[in-house]
């Protein structure tokens, strides 16, 4: 076996490390709100994601995949760029997860292929139509998820009105499980695609796969496959610290706000995906949160809101530069290269098994969610006592 296929195979593997990531880290998107309003358990919740996430697989084509494989033209793909794109992505996605703050997979893969495009061949390497794709999506798909989940919950006021349910009735709850399946389905449809487009793009780089008449680059069924299985992996894992900021930071949640907010969030990605955009799920998904709840009277925190804004400015910068320094250091003189791209990989990989198992879990998030016992003072003790 050759070098160069035991490279392509590595940062193959490395690709659906990034995609297992997406899944804990944006399957938040989905499921946050029915574990807010406890419509499922936080188990049940991230279980019905990984089947939608997967089930996408069956119903959805490879737009979006494409997309993504042309965001670095191809007479400039290889191994050491494709790395260094991802490198870039998982160090963002694994620190964004670890303080608890819903950024986007999405900008962070496509941040990180500009970036190592730029450091192997200057503006001339990337495909600026596809990033430009990604840009109007940043703009477009907050205001659309937005508006449409505060339209939302003027409906669902509406319905409430009609039918006399409380906040939190059975069928409120009903519909958030599966307006929270759709949101799940639609996740899964663009966001396991924007791995296939990696290792397609690697693939080629490789020259194990060529272009078809169209300039596309065809997506081999174990390409799909493994990336749709990688996502819901990473989806039962459980991305629990953002669960947490979703459901119960951005909004007072009931099931009345979240049918609102998975109306919103499905919209936006299902519109997006249908035009081969990868969209950022989590910019939807947050975004509905927000329009829903401040649509239906139960406020936001708005500070939690601005670092969640100033973190999707970031990301598209901050992955972009990582990529650069990444694909620099595999062009290092010498044996270099491999000992200093090995030694920082390695580094990573220590201080990310560190933090998976550091983190916090489904029985954190069952803890807050349960109702707090009542401080008996002394005094209610006599009265109750003496009554």
């Amino acid at each position: 076996m050759d070098l160069l296929l035991l490279t392509v195979i590595a940062v193959v593997a490395l690709a659906l490390l990034f995609d297992f990531s997406n899944g804990f880290h944006d399957a938040a998107n989905s499921i946050a709100t029915v574990v807010a309003t406890k419509a499922l358990s936080p188990l049940q919740a991230v279980w019905l994601a990984a089947v939608c996430n997967f089930a996408a697989y069956f119903f959805v084509g490879t737009a979006v995949a494409n997309t993504v494989s042309k965001t670095v033209n191809k007479g400039y793909i290889s191994v050491a760029v494709i790395f260094a794109a991802l490198m870039s992505a998982i160090v963002w996605n694994y620190l964004t997860w670890f303080v608890g703050m819903p950024s986007s997979s999405s900008h962070a893969i496509i941040g990180g292929l500009v970036g190592a495009g730029l450091a192997v061949g200057g503006t001339d390497a990337v495909g600026w139509s596809s990033v430009k794709k990604v840009v109007y999506a940043i703009a477009l798909s907050p205001a659309v998820a937005f508006s449409v989940a505060a339209v939302g919950a003027g409906l669902v006021w509406v319905l409430q009105k009609v039918t006399r349910w409380n906040d939190d009735a059975a069928p409120f709850k009903g519909l958030q499980i599966v307006s929270a399946a759709a949101v799940s389905f639609g996740h899964g449809a663009n966001d396991a695609q924007k791995t296939m487009g990696v290792i397609a793009a690697v693939l080629a780089g490789g020259g194990y796969l060529a272009a078809d008449a169209s300039g596309k680059f065809p997506v081999p069924t174990w390409v799909a496959l493994s990336a749709y299985a990688a996502i819901a992996i990473g989806t039962v894992w459980g991305g629990w610290r953002i669960i947490e900021t979703m459901g119960m930071k951005l909004t007072n949640l009931n099931a009345r706000v979240g049918v609102a907010a998975n109306i919103g969030a499905t919209t936006a990605i299902f519109g997006a995906t249908s035009l081969g955009i990868p969209i950022s799920t989590t910019h939807a998904a947050a975004s509905s949160v927000v329009g829903a709840g401040a649509a239906s009277g139960r406020g936001a925190n708005w500070k939690v809101v601005g670092e969640m804004v100033i973190a999707w400015v970031v990301t598209i910068p901050a992955t972009t530069a990582l990529a650069f320094v990444f694909f620099k250091m595999t062009q290092l003189p010498g044996v270099l290269d491999v000992i200093v791209t090995g030694a920082v990989t390695i580094a990573i990989g220590v201080a990310i098994a560190w933090a998976m198992t550091h983190s916090i879990t489904h029985k954190d998030i069952e803890a807050e969610l349960k109702p707090e016992e009542p401080v008996i003072l002394p005094t209610d003790k006599a009265s109750a006592t003496s009554a």
